[in-house]
């Protein structure tokens, strides 16, 4: 169990570096994707949902994304929008972690695979839902789900009860 935490641990680092090397180049669309979202709102809808999903890798603003979202869509449709794309996103970290899923399975001993599996088995929905707000956290653990074998529904399952909460609200603000 431990060689998983390490090997959690080392995602969440690299995560953290990808993020700090994005936010050093000051990528205009990623500081402030308002301007973007201004030009129209097929555009805007697609700009938007690619960058959520895009927040798998890159340090996206997504809590203005769903506000923005709100605004221009109203709260169903902005909701509608934003679980959409952090749906995607968990999604992709969850196929991320299942094509990297050998590596892992390279460090750890079968005993410790097992024990992963088992835990990913028991809590995996819990941690989706619970870490779907918590930035890297939330993309760690859904690449680590992908990783040892979480299917792709109870991902999905975890992800859309963890971030529906979230998306209606920052909707709701938006619509304000």
């Amino acid at each position: 169990m431990r060689r998983f935490a390490l090997a959690s641990l080392g995602l969440v680092l690299l995560l953290l570096a990808i993020f700090a090397v994005a936010q050093w180049l000051q990528i205009p669309l990623l500081t402030d994707p308002t301007p973007w979202l201004s030009r129209g709102r097929p555009l805007a809808a697609s700009i938007s949902f690619g960058l959520l999903l895009a927040d798998v890798l890159i340090p996206v603003p997504s809590s203005l994304l769903m506000i923005a979202n709100g605004t221009l869509f109203g709260l169903w449709g902005g909701a509608a929008l934003s679980l959409a794309g952090g749906l995607g996103a968990a999604l992709a970290g969850w196929a991320i972690g299942r094509r990297g899923g050998a590596l892992l399975a390279r460090t750890l001993t079968p005993g410790e695979r097992d024990t992963a599996r088992r835990l990913v088995e028991r809590w995996g929905v819990l941690a989706i839902i619970i870490t779907r707000p918590v930035p890297v956290l939330a993309e760690t653990v859904a690449i680590m789900a992908g990783a040892v074998g979480m299917s792709m529904p109870r991902v999905a399952l975890g992800a859309a009860a963890g971030l529906l909460p979230l998306v209606i609200f920052y909707a709701w603000i938006g619509a304000l």
